[in-house]
């Protein structure tokens, strides 16, 4: 069976892709940003304004290239936050720092570096790990997973991975929490309720722990999902997960009253028919993507196993049931993994990474709803 997918709007990327990450969406709630990072700014616009992409554009300086590091961006736009190489540090359109919190180096040295400069041409820092950061759906905190100690620490030698609660105005640490990890990169998924969220870390060969963190405010607590998985999607009404395994076997469902343990999942080898270029002797396998088009369905992808045959090919499965609803025909053609944009969408990248196409299900198949997304920091140059 195939299910019709409408095209709501394509928007054009406002940095040129050969010197910029990929545009992606940011979203929350009520709110949508496309955000793209060149090596000197970061633009940021509205996609449910009118002319979206021509005069809702906010721009903000970025303190180092993008190789060094990841952003995200407020709800509001009013300020920027960049994980780097040594420090978490927030700028406003101005060019102005907000606030800075100088930490541990992810570039292995034991050193507590003051400025970028220290280690601008130093090749052993251009492949540095990396943390990332979020801003809560009230825009109120900043989550950041970052690298011990912090500069406020003093003078210890601990180099501990924290997962760090601020107050997004001052810097002002409120909350914090080890995270037991050794990653070489994170992720945050964010959550309808400001005080909730989801982090996935990357350690390589070691593993991919999923943490669900809690600040109370008054400490920050966290529960691990999984210690080899990549946390999706949060369904609209923030008590459903999605994760899957870093072997990319089975789309899970996480119920997170219940703890956040597994409670159905859908294995692409049983329920994904192979890519008819396919002979079968390559496995089917999930997306590290997927998003929630209303409390009950998701579109899931498995286009990095199809791309090597020809186009990509999307599903809508049925989260109850955990089950395949039918493939996502498009009216054009698409590349890349179906990715959360909130209140019922999805959005895909062009292959040339110069346009975001945004979707709704066809009319005929609406059954209307909200979503909650994940905080998609821009990578770290070569890592799209």
């Amino acid at each position: 069976m195939t299910i019709a997918a409408r095209l709501i709007t394509t928007i054009t990327a406002p940095l040129d892709p050969a010197s910029a990450d990929a545009p992606q969406l940011v979203c929350w709630p009520n709110r949508t940003l496309l955000v793209q990072r060149g090596d000197a700014e970061v633009v940021a616009l509205d996609v449910d304004e009118p002319d979206a992409g021509r005069g809702s554009e906010i721009r903000f300086p970025a303190p180092w290239p993008r190789r060094f590091g990841t952003v995200t961006v407020s709800p509001e736009r009013d300020a920027a936050v960049f994980a780097g190489v040594h420090a978490a540090r927030s700028v406003e359109a101005t060019g102005a720092t907000r606030w800075e919190m100088r930490h541990g180096c992810w570039g292995g040295c034991p050193v507590l570096h003051a400025s970028f400069d220290e280690y601008a041409d130093d090749r052993g820092h251009f492949y540095a790990d990396s943390g990332s950061a979020a801003v809560s759906a009230d825009g109120k905190l900043v989550w950041a997973h970052v690298r011990g100690p912090l500069a406020s620490d003093g003078n210890v030698e601990d180099d501990q991975e924290l997962w760090v609660v601020l107050d997004a105005v001052a810097g002002r640490g409120v909350g914090r929490m080890t995270t037991g990890t050794v990653a070489s990169s994170s992720l945050h998924t964010s959550h309808s309720d400001p005080s909730q969220m989801g982090l996935s870390l990357g350690e390589g060969e070691e593993g991919s722990p999923v943490l669900w963190g809690r600040w109370d405010g008054q400490q920050l607590t966290a529960e691990q999902i999984g210690i080899e998985r990549i946390l999706l999607a949060v369904s609209p009404s923030g008590r459903r997960l999605l994760t899957v395994p870093v072997g990319q076997w089975s789309l899970s469902l996480h119920q997170l009253e219940h703890g956040a343990k597994v409670i159905r999942k859908l294995d692409a080898a049983d329920a994904v028919p192979a890519h008819p270029r396919n002979a079968g002797t390559d496995r089917v396998y999930w997306d590290f993507e997927a998003a929630f088009v209303d409390e009950d369905s998701a579109v899931a992808g498995t286009s990095e196993c199809d791309a090597r045959y020809g186009p990509v090919r999307h599903w809508l499965v049925d989260v109850n049931g955990i089950d395949l609803l039918g493939e996502l025909s498009y009216p054009l053609p698409v590349s890349g993994p179906a990715r959360t944009a909130g209140d019922g969408r999805w959005y895909t990248i062009s292959k040339d990474r110069t346009s975001l196409h945004l979707w709704e299900l066809g009319q005929e198949n609406w059954r209307g709803a909200g979503d909650t997304c994940a905080i998609r920091p821009t990578s770290p140059a070569g890592t799209q």
